[in-house]
């Protein structure tokens, strides 16, 4: 080791000549000089020759001018005798400086001009990559990062990230060796053999990446020594600068510390998620005990997070990844020979029980949420040191009172098997997110309370049926069309025919849409979405904010009852839309991004994502229909949580035939509500079939809790691209005498032309007597089963 520090005191001196290069380039300089000055005198001679030669040519040029011109003649003459004067001086002036006649060979001049060229190169590669260099033993003595704050919209403080000034050091000689073995596999194969930088590695990075461009498995060629120097004495810039003075930095570190004081500064050094920096601080987060402590499955975790800690972070938003990554940690053990298969599987399948998170952290789901967006953005160096000023959309005061009556809701639940609830609140306007839970209690690991279910792909029930009502409306459906709900089956080739019934086993007759949408009714969605077609429905959900129906070809007629999976984020921008009247605005979580000197980064502007998705007068005949109470009684009832007393809310509920998703949302042109109830373990609820309880309480409550704030009624404004026309209820025509009649929304050209008449009123009123005879007939034989 002396040899080792005498020999790195020896570098040190070159360096600080001109660094790593100081002794080559000085012999490089020295050698170039002579040349340097033969080039000098050489080129005032030829200076000399290119001035008389330039002389001669423009003497020349002025008499051509002057026999040519001669109205101008005097003058000319008299400004080429000035110009000859003058060049009289000059000369004589260099002439004065007889420089002896140098004649260079061409080995010399090349020489000399390759190595001018060097020492330019050399300087200028001092100046802009070594000079204000740090040196290795500033990796004993450097400053932590700057912290980065998560805030809310009213800068209350959610999270904040930062290396801890009172971190727990640990001695790499206490550690576990298989937790020293599960490092080097992962991050640095070579780490033992290479200098610094490793050449296969970075190639190997490379290929990899090339090959697997669309994957998210993305690899790095950095060796462990090239993030120590990375994390703790560079500044996070992704640049070709910083790469190389990395490079630098790492091969001299290499030569003044062992590889195990780099390993050890190392694991007590670079961010394992969080506030966790330091393999003993992650330790004691994650798992409540020391590093020296660690199970092998442990330390396996927790060797994988450092390459992406809010990806692979076992309390992030998609908390499987680490479980995915420690598998690929212990399958690089075995590559390097470090355990058997044996040994790995047994690590594979021990459950790991995590701590109670004791962070200071408000909001967590969203918090983690938005780590993730801004890893994906600036990347984890400048998310983890770079001190950014993060303002969120979240409104903490709401998020603590949604937080709490899910919490509260989903506990009163549990004799019905619900286990879990979540909530969103957004702003339609603007996408931005006011409140996100998703779940009852982000600490529960019991049941996985981790893991967010505002961006899971549930099935959506029958709350999908809007998206479906606005492509068919755009398709010339009105809220007036009748539709026959009857007993029908439709060709379904491979497999018995497709038969759609009503959640409650009924047929209904002839109903408006109004009525079949407020009322959730199943057939008469059927056969709309059969009449225009299935790829109508996905268009227009795309255009609404849907992401998860890509492969078309798997979605049949069931899709208007939820039978293709969508995220509660998605939904909530569908809903959005429609609050929105029509303009589409995806969500954000972000409101700013500033960095440590006040600059802006990042700054939500809604407007350049927005997108039309469906008319103004579209949008409100769905508002109208999912805002009626009267249109919703049939179903729901007149007294049902889903109506809010003194306000006009638009509403929707959908439960899965499986009872695995019970759902609700609602909106006013101010903010758009999401709840959902279940089990993340997909398990089925018990008596979660109505639609009004379940999600529906907690959405209610939510509600309540926001327009308890305004001082008046809201009501929808209509928008002036309708007309009203008072239309049979059972006919869909222009009222006639005797027949049901409201007032409808038409956008114009739609509206009926022709009255119904009182003879077909009563037939139809005949036919419904005998629907309802039929249905008594069901239920009494329902009810002997």
């Amino acid at each position: 080791m002396d040899r080792k520090r005498r020999r790195a005191g020896f570098d040190i001196d070159i360096f600080y000549g001109f660094k790593l290069l100081g002794k080559p380039l000085y012999f490089i300089l020295f050698l170039a000089l002579p040349s340097i000055l033969l080039l000098i005198f050489n080129s005032i001679v030829r200076i000399k020759k290119i001035a008389l030669k330039v002389k001669r040519n423009l003497i020349q040029k002025v008499l051509s001018v002057i026999a040519g011109s001669r109205r101008r003649r005097g003058n000319l003459r008299r400004r080429a005798d000035r110009h000859s004067a003058n060049w009289r001086i000059a000369m004589t002036f260099l002439k004065r400086f007889n420089f002896p006649k140098i004649r260079l060979s061409s080995k010399i001049f090349w020489g000399s001009t390759i190595s001018l060229i060097a020492a330019t190169f050399l300087l200028s590669f001092y100046l802009y990559f070594l000079k204000d260099l740090p040196t290795p033993y500033d990796l004993k003595k450097h400053q932590p990062k700057l912290t980065t704050h998560i805030l809310d919209r009213n800068q209350q403080e959610l999270y904040k990230i930062y290396k801890d000034e009172n971190r727990s050091l640990v001695n790499i000689d206490d550690l576990p060796s298989y937790l020293i073995d599960a490092t080097v596999s992962i991050e640095d194969k070579d780490f033992w053999s290479h200098s610094g930088f490793s050449a296969t590695g970075i190639f190997r990075a490379i290929y990899h990446n090339w090959k697997y461009s669309s994957s998210i498995s993305v690899q790095g060629g950095s060796t462990i020594t090239q993030q120590l120097i990375k994390n703790t004495l560079l500044s996070p810039e992704k640049t070709i600068k910083r790469k190389v003075r990395e490079l630098i930095l790492s091969i001299w570190v290499e030569r003044v510390f062992s590889k195990k004081e780099i390993l050890e500064m190392y694991l007590n050094e670079v961010s394992y998620g969080g506030t966790a920096y330091g393999i003993q601080e992650a330790s004691q987060q994650y798992f409540g005990k020391n590093a020296t402590s660690l199970s092998l499955a442990e330390a396996a975790l927790l060797s994988g997070l450092p390459a992406a800690p809010t990806t692979y972070s076992p309390f992030g938003v998609n908390p499987e990844k680490a479980k995915e990554r420690q598998a690929d940690v212990l399958r690089r053990m075995i590559e390097d020979k470090n355990i058997s298969a044996e040994t790995a599987a047994g690590a594979l399948n021990e459950n790991i029980k995590f701590s109670e998170n004791s962070t200071d952290i408000k909001a967590p789901h969203f918090v983690m949420y938005v780590r993730d967006w801004l890893a994906s953005t600036f990347g984890e160096d400048m998310l983890n040191n770079g001190g950014l000023q993060v303002t969120t959309t979240l409104n903490l005061d709401l998020q603590e009172f949604v937080q709490k009556t899910v919490t509260d809701e989903v506990s009163n639940l549990k004799k019905l098997r619900v286990h879990n609830g979540a909530a969103l609140v957004t702003d339609p306007k603007n996408g931005e997110i006011l409140a996100l839970v998703g779940s009852q209690n982000y600490f529960d690991f019991q049941h996985d309370g981790q893991v967010n279910v505002v961006f899971r792909p549930r099935q959506p029930g029958s709350s999908i049926k809007p998206l479906m009502y606005a492509a068919a409306f755009q398709k010339g459906f009105t809220p007036a069309s009748v539709i026959l709900d009857a007993p029908i089956s439709f060709p379904n080739p491979g497999s018995k025919p497709y038969s759609p019934v009503n959640y409650d086993g009924k047929f209904h007759g002839n109903v408006p849409i109004r009525t079949a949408l407020a009322s959730s009714y199943n057939v008469p969605a059927v056969k709309v979405l059969s009449t225009i077609g299935v790829n109508a429905m996905i268009d227009q959900g795309e255009a609404m904010g849907i992401k998860t129906w890509g492969d078309r070809k798997r979605f049949g007629l069931s899709l208007t009852l939820g039978g293709g999976e969508i995220t509660m984020a998605d939904m909530a921008e569908a809903y959005g839309t429609i609050a929105n009247y029509g303009l589409y605005v995806p969500l954000g979580p972000v409101l700013k991004v500033e960095n440590s000197r006040g600059e802006i980064l990042y700054e939500k502007n809604s407007s350049d994502s927005s997108s039309r998705a469906m008319s103004s007068g579209v949008a409100y005949q769905l508002t109208s229909i999912l805002s009626d109470p009267v249109a919703r009684a049939p179903a729901f009832g007149t007294r049902s949580v889903l109506n809010i007393p003194g306000h006009q809310v638009a509403v929707k509920t959908g439960t899965t035939n499986s009872l695995r998703d019970n759902w609700t949302f609602g909106f006013t042109t101010d903010f758009v509500v999401a709840t959902w109830v279940g089990n993340n373990d997909n398990s089925p609820m018990s008596y979660i079939a109505s639609g009004i309880t379940g999600a529906s309480p907690i959405w209610s409550k939510i509600v309540q809790g926001i327009l308890s704030q305004r001082q008046t009624p809201f009501t929808f404004p209509q928008p002036q691209d309708l007309v009203t026309s008072k239309i049979c209820t059972l006919t869909g025509q222009l009222a006639c005498e005797g027949c049901p009649s409201r007032d409808e929304f038409f956008v114009p050209g739609t509206e009926p032309k022709t009255a119904c008449r009182p003879e077909t009123i009563e037939e139809i009123k005949a036919k419904q007597e005998e629907t309802k005879t039929q249905n008594q007939i069901l239920e009494g034989a329902s009810t002997n089963r």
